[in-house]
């Protein structure tokens, strides 16, 4: 059985690769097999196209989180639900990818915009995507050069992806994964939003009961690179994790529930399932009920 290529990449590795693959292609070969995404995102902006555009890894495509990675629908859908399958397809050739293509994605934000990116990557069937390990910041503190402005568009890919990868929950299922002995629904969100103390976007502050905070922040050092294997174990087992449990993850719109389902993975845990509405969802469906509180 084939062994899973780890999620993350470290600066040097992806500049090995990348130097590797620039020999290739002089050997009658098209394209690069390696592809790089910049998701630079934040709530609230500024546009990460700005930033991409002051500099980014040379031959790196500008990602568009809101409007590549995700769709839009009801507010009882989220703020950030899937996109369909076929606009995320139509994005995805855009980008320049074909089948069998090894994608690197990258932010300058911890790797929380960039896992979104990942984890929809993989679930619509592209088996190696890594995860830049430290964004955008490691590649420049080891002194590797960065392309401006706007990449002239690649040859588009001829990709297809398909939908049904990983696990993912809706919020029937969310609710009923916390009432099960063996379940634990982990919530990626601040803690001070876990707990309803702030809610600068939803509705109803609070979390969905049941639910176990577990800051995403918390699995990344002070430069905003993954913790060691480890320390996430350790970090997850003090949450009431192993290799047993059935765990979903859900943060305010499905971003950063990505990031935690990486670190999981890191960990050597099994993927998660994903709540792609999230809390955004829950909370603007006056049924479903919220607590508050720790």
């Amino acid at each position: 059985m084939p062994t899973e290529p780890s999620p993350l990449i470290t600066a040097a590795a992806l500049d090995v690769a990348l130097g590797a693959e620039s020999l290739w292609s002089g050997a009658g070969r098209r394209r690069s097999a390696w592809r790089v995404l910049d998701v630079r995102w934040k709530l609230g902006g500024p546009p990460g196209r700005e930033e991409y555009e002051r500099g980014h890894i040379p031959g790196a495509v500008y990602v568009d989180l809101d409007t590549e990675l995700a769709g839009h629908g009801a507010p009882t859908d989220g703020r950030h639900p899937l996109p369909a399958e076929e606009d995320f397809q139509a994005a995805a050739r855009r980008w320049g990818l074909d089948d069998c293509d090894a994608v690197v994605v990258y932010d300058d934000a911890s790797g929380t915009s960039a896992a979104r990116a990942w984890w929809l990557l993989r679930h619509a069937g592209v088996r190696d995507v890594r995860v830049l390990d430290g964004g955008i910041a490691a590649w420049r503190d080891a002194g590797y050069a960065v392309q401006t402005g706007m990449l002239v568009p690649p040859r588009p890919g001829g990709i297809t992806l398909r939908y049904g990868e990983l696990p993912t929950l809706d919020a029937d299922e969310s609710a009923a994964l916390v009432a099960r002995a063996d379940g634990i629904l982990l919530d990626a969100r601040a803690a001070e939003r876990f707990r309803g103390e702030v809610e600068p976007v939803d509705p109803r502050p609070g979390h969905i009961p049941g639910a176990v905070s577990a800051p995403t922040t918390d699995n990344v050092d002070s430069s905003g690179r993954m913790l060691p294997a480890e320390a996430l174990r350790e970090r997850f087992s003090a949450l009431g994790v192993d290799e047993r449990t059935a765990v979903g993850v859900y943060c305010g719109s499905g971003v950063t529930a990505a990031h935690e389902a990486l670190a999981l993975v890191v960990a050597g845990l099994s993927m998660p399932a994903l709540y792609a509405g999230s809390y955004s969802a829950w909370s603007n469906d006056p049924d479903r009920p919220v607590v508050t509180g720790a």
